[in-house]
């Protein structure tokens, strides 16, 4: 069973900078493609980045250079270094796997970006 656990939120002012972790019980590398989604209240989960295979990135329109996707596939974990953190970027920010073990979600980070 998948379990995947992300830590790293919190609150930080405008311009700043947040590093997310998300553990994850089984091996990440190569066949499973690991991302990040955020969800705000009353809106739909949406992706925020993704990475698979060898390491190919994918990033949504409104994070483009200033997020950063990253895994340690021996420590299976996968990271999301946020810069330049906007208010709108305030959500819960979920990590998901999907790959031969399945599909899972964490149980979510929340990040506050203060005015």
């Amino acid at each position: 069973q998948v379990q995947l656990v992300e830590s790293g939120g919190g609150l930080v002012p405008t311009g700043g900078s947040l590093r997310l972790s998300c553990n994850a019980t089984v091996p990440i590398a190569s066949l499973a493609t690991m991302a990040w989604y955020r969800q705000t209240p009353g809106n739909e989960r949406e992706l925020v980045a993704s990475i698979i295979g060898v390491g190919t990135t994918h990033y949504a329109d409104y994070v483009k250079g200033r997020a950063n996707i990253s895994r340690d596939d021996a420590r299976r974990i996968v990271y999301l270094q946020m810069d330049n953190l906007k208010p709108d970027d305030t959500a819960v920010y979920y990590c998901n796997y999907r790959g031969v073990y399945g599909s899972a979600w964490g149980q979510g980070t929340q990040v506050t970006v203060s005015l």
